[in-house]
């Protein structure tokens, strides 16, 4: 699906390839380069960028905004495998190799993403094996958090389950906060339900009762702040 085409003005200047950690090393000559490469696309929140089963076309960096990225399981339910959010990227797979999304990716408010074709970034690889090894580094990163989902779902209580989600998003999203740690949540208590593997009724219930006990207090239906940093560690 062809979207709107992003041109600079609505990236206000700003060179993609500075948002993104495992460019941020390069100098201004070799990200400009990066940046001659990009497509961008802006996505508004709800629309799909990548369908399950779809041909990807390269490296997608988020710009701006936040996508999560999940399957539909036997049953019939969404299961979220990650959140990604500015300077994260996906489709990297099909960088090496020729296959079909094994995900959809989802865009949680308005995005704004970077496109470089197979092609392009294979030929930059080549010049930059740099780059290259700093992928694999995000991507075993991105396997360690994925395994520890999967652990979480299996044998974590349902107190030991939303403790690590909250100080997931604590260490990707939070900010030092008169409170403790203010924390803008990206998934709604539904999505947080689907990402740890939990009914949304029993997140709701376990995040008022950690209200109650003061661990966490709970700013509008977005934002979580907390005093209590042990918790979150659980």
């Amino acid at each position: 699906m062809i979207k709107q085409i992003c041109n600079c003005e609505n990236c206000q200047h700003q060179l993609c390839a500075r948002r993104v950690p495992i460019f941020s090393t390069m100098d201004s000559g070799e990200q400009n380069r990066i940046v001659s490469l990009i497509i961008r696309r802006l996505y508004t929140k709800g629309e799909l960028i990548i369908l399950e089963g779809s041909n990807l076309e390269g490296l997608i960096i988020i710009n701006r905004g936040q996508v999560k990225v999940f399957r539909d399981t036997l049953e019939g339910r969404e299961q979220i495998l990650y959140i990604f959010s500015e300077g994260d990227f996906f489709g990297e797979k099909n960088l090496f190799r020729n296959e079909q999304a094994t995900y959809s990716v989802e865009a949680l408010e308005d995005t704004n993403i970077c496109m470089i074709k197979k092609s392009d970034f294979q030929k930059f690889l080549r010049e930059y094996p740099d780059i290259g090894i700093k992928i694999m580094e995000e991507l075993c990163s991105r396997l360690e958090r994925l395994e520890n989902t999967i652990e979480s779902m299996g044998v974590k209580n349902v107190e030991s389950r939303v403790g690590s989600v909250l100080f997931e998003f604590a260490e990707r999203y939070g900010k030092e906060h008169q409170r403790g740690i203010m924390i803008e949540l990206p998934l709604s208590r539904e999505g947080i339900a689907n990402y740890i593997g939990l009914a949304r009724e029993t997140v709701s219930r376990k995040m008022n009762l950690l209200q109650d006990e003061g661990i966490i207090e709970m700013i509008g239906n977005k934002s979580v702040s907390g005093n209590c940093s042990v918790y979150f560690k659980r």
